[in-house]
């Protein structure tokens, strides 16, 4: 797949609108009704999305998506996609109206046969282009377009804002139906205080991405990916209440009877399951009273779940 942060014309695609932050399950469907359009037809395929989610620019955010942005290039290139096209969203492109983005944009640079979207799917000023403006212009550009209707798990909607609910509230057992894979923090290990240590267990600590959006803090089952291959673990995300002063959130995974040193590595930790909340402890021998009754429930976890390690 080639990657473009400009404009070219390059045209006869098979062209897929969206930000696909996450790329989960729903997005894949989107993504794929592209591609197979362009095999059927003997075309390339192209994303036609933004480096950043428009909102960072309209309402001046912080990013705060469910994947790093490397990994959504990763996963939409995994789905047989030819070309991502990864633009600016600037104050041109947010004063383009949506008549005006789709003739001078996507007609003009890339004269597509198919076009698909999500049914969700907004562009234009004022997000006034959406499913029924492409339906009405097939005619006059000489595309068809598809529109991908909700995607459902159990009789949720797949959604990028249904999975950042469940991130922030800690249902994180519940991503994988819906994203494609756990719900996952890559960072690489620092060193930390050592405190872990003097308790008999030490940790691998990542400092949590400013651009991720929030898990809820507290200690989780966990798996953590070191060069492809995983451990069964246990994470606790917070800000260690129990140790005196002001700490970042911080990301502290311990694995299970391992032992090997892995600092200034770069690992990846999937949440699987929260076992409780954030606490503040009296005492570092009480702190390490609760880690052992951690540490079991992870064991009984992996023993229940021989996949989970997959």
């Amino acid at each position: 797949m080639q990657v473009f942060e400009k404009l070219d014309y390059n045209p006869d695609l098979s062209l897929c609108l969206g930000f696909f932050d996450g790329v989960h399950q729903g997005h894949k469907v989107v993504l794929k009704n592209a591609v197979n359009l362009a095999r059927q037809n003997n075309l390339k395929s192209a994303v036609i999305t933004f480096k950043e989610h428009p909102l960072c620019y309209l309402q001046n955010r912080t990013p705060q998506y469910i994947i790093p942005p490397q990994d959504r290039i990763e996963l939409i290139a995994q789905q047989g996609i030819d070309y991502v096209y990864m633009l600016d969203f600037d104050e041109d492109v947010a004063d383009l109206i949506a008549a005006d983005y789709l003739k001078d944009v996507l007609v003009k640079f890339f004269k597509p046969k198919f076009i698909t979207t999500g049914f969700n799917h907004f562009f234009g000023a004022g997000k006034k282009g959406d499913a029924a403006m492409l339906r009405a212009y097939q005619d006059t550009y000489g595309y068809k377009y598809f529109e991908v209707p909700p995607i459902t798990y159990n009789n949720t909607l797949i959604s990028s804002s249904k999975i950042r609910q469940l991130v922030s509230e800690g249902a994180v057992e519940n991503i994988k139906k819906l994203l494609g894979t756990d719900f996952y923090i890559k960072g690489r290990v620092v060193t930390g205080n050592r405190i872990g240590r003097t308790i008999s267990f030490p940790t691998a600590n990542i400092q949590y991405p400013d651009n991720i959006i929030k898990a809820a803090r507290g200690v989780y089952i966990a798996v953590v990916d070191i060069d492809g291959k995983k451990y069964p673990s246990v994470a606790n995300l917070g800000r260690r209440p129990t140790i005196k002063g002001n700490h970042n959130l911080l990301l502290e995974a311990y694995l299970l009877d391992f032992n090997d040193n892995i600092y200034d590595k770069d690992i990846k930790v999937y949440f699987l399951k929260k076992i409780r909340n954030e606490q503040k402890f009296d005492s570092l021998p009480d702190l390490k009273s609760q880690l052992v009754k951690d540490e079991g429930i992870a064991k009984e976890y992996f023993e229940n779940n021989k996949t989970a390690l997959n």
